[in-house]
Formats: structure tokens, sequence, C-alpha cells
């Protein structure tokens, strides 16, 4: 599900199943993204098996690399509620931390926040969002099923 050809500054989205990916793009087929620290680089690299890490590095890699065989699609998703910085902005923010070490945690400091961050000046993951509503969905309706008295 490969996007039409990405412009400076757009949000990459990589399908990793169950989570995604996100990484931006720089120009000339390069994406920076942050990598949890001991994870694996590039396809596959970012997934559940990274959710125990707590330090990430932010790389610079080719996005043919990042990619691998999984899907990816340009998704600016947030443009319509929060104004993007310009792409020349965005390119320079984000090599300026190409090499550094930050902080990681999969529900407040995960690669979606990072690139969320360099777009919109706003950090934020939807898919933590969505996550934490679907989990206090199932807690209710298993809560509701037991005080039914219905087990399974």
């Amino acid at each position: 599900m490969a996007s039409p050809e990405p412009q400076l500054g757009d949000l990459i989205e990589i399908s990793r199943p169950p989570v995604t990916h996100w990484a931006i793009y720089v120009g000339s087929g390069y994406v920076v993204h942050l990598v949890p620290s001991g994870g694996i680089s590039g396809a596959g690299g970012s997934g559940i098996m990274n959710a125990a890490a707590n330090r990430a590095i932010v790389k610079k890699e080719r996005l043919c690399d990042v990619v691998g065989k999984d899907g990816y699609k340009v998704n600016n998703k947030h443009d319509n509620k929060y104004k993007p910085l310009p792409p020349s902005k965005i390119v320079w923010r984000a090599e300026e931390l190409v090499g550094r070490e930050f902080g990681y945690n999969l529900t407040s400091q995960n690669c979606e926040h990072f690139v969320n961050e360099l777009r919109y000046g706003v950090p934020r993951s939807d898919q933590v969002k969505n996550t934490a509503h679907k989990s206090k969905v199932r807690e209710n309706h298993l809560r509701a099923r037991a005080q039914a008295g219905i087990s399974r």
C-alpha cells in the first residue's frame, strides 16, 4: 500500500500490526524516525517487541529500508486540526535530532508522538488513545457480562 512520492515533512505511517511505526520524510528517499534502543532499525524493527525499551535513538535512514516488506502511506492526518510547520523547518528540526537519544515510553513518548511534534509542534499518539479506548470498552463489556452472570 505504498503512497505517491512523499513530500518534505510528510508523516509516513508504516503498518506493523498490531501497531504502526511512524517516520517523517526529509527528502531524497530518506526518513527520520525514533527507534527504541536495542531495537532493530528498519523493517520489522518497531513494534510490540520494542515496547519494553525505555530509551530511543533518532535515525535517518532510507524509506525503503525502514519499510522493508511492510506497507506504508503518507498520513498527515492532523492537518485539518493543527497547522503544519513549514516543510523546511520540519526537515531542519528532524535532521538536527539525528543521533540523539531520548526517553521512550510506548504510551507517552513513542515514534508517533515524535513525528507529530516535528510536524505540528504537538506530541500526540492516536494509536495509544485508540488502544486505551478499546481496552476500556472491553473492560466495561466484561464487567457487564460478569454482573449479568454470563461467563464466556
